[in-house]
């Protein structure tokens, strides 16, 4: 490998360095985004049960706003039992905004590693061809210089494809991922809303 990197010159530490990132942040949302963290089975008829029971205070709020990003949501609804519905799903919209936000955290980075590494590979091509070029100048042509011309532009255009394709998969896989959250956080908050407020309403 460090041969491989020698021969790929300077240019490939900033496509290592954008796949460093890369991998952290696949790796870290594939940690965090997961159904059972997001959406914990059972968060919402557990909430409504607390509701009705009138045992709510700050600590119960407190603990279910540190549960999950769905937790958060429901705390704010929690927040304003007693007040009018549309005091309520304001509250819960609020909230689902900081949780949406919380769910594509470093998406934005990974799609910009995504576009940019096939460009830092082209960058890497364009140096090679210099250097290769360069070799072919004056008198005549130095081969072990053309050699390292060739895999300099070569090494860059492929590692920079091979961090850019994983890199795009993942962004576009996260993003469906979190549209497919959001998309049950917000009936699940409905279902929570018309519950508490239908109760109210008889």
């Amino acid at each position: 490998m460090l041969a491989i990197i020698q021969a790929a010159g300077w240019p490939i530490w900033f496509l290592l360095a954008a796949s460093f990132v890369a991998v952290t942040i696949i790796i870290e949302r594939l940690m965090y985004l997961r159904a059972s963290r997001i959406l914990p089975a059972s968060l919402v008829t557990d909430v409504i049960a607390v509701a009705r029971s009138g045992r709510v205070d700050e600590e119960i709020i407190s603990q279910l706003e540190q549960n999950s990003p769905l937790g958060r949501v429901l705390a704010a609804g929690v927040r304003n039992i007693g007040a009018s519905r549309e005091a309520m799903k304001e509250a819960i919209e609020e909230a689902g905004r900081a949780a949406a936000y919380q769910l594509e955290r470093y998406l934005t980075t990974l799609g910009t590693v995504a576009t940019l590494a096939p460009l830092m590979g082209l960058f890497g091509t364009v140096v090679g061809m210099i250097e290769l070029f360069g070799a072919t100048g004056g008198v005549g042509a130095d081969p072990l210089q053309v050699a390292h011309g060739i895999s300099v532009a070569l090494y860059n255009t492929g590692f920079g494809l091979a961090v850019a394709m994983p890199a795009l998969i993942f962004h576009r896989h996260f993003h469906a991922l979190v549209d497919g959250f959001i998309i049950d956080m917000e009936q699940q908050a409905v279902r929570f809303v018309d519950t508490l407020t239908g109760e109210r309403a008889g």
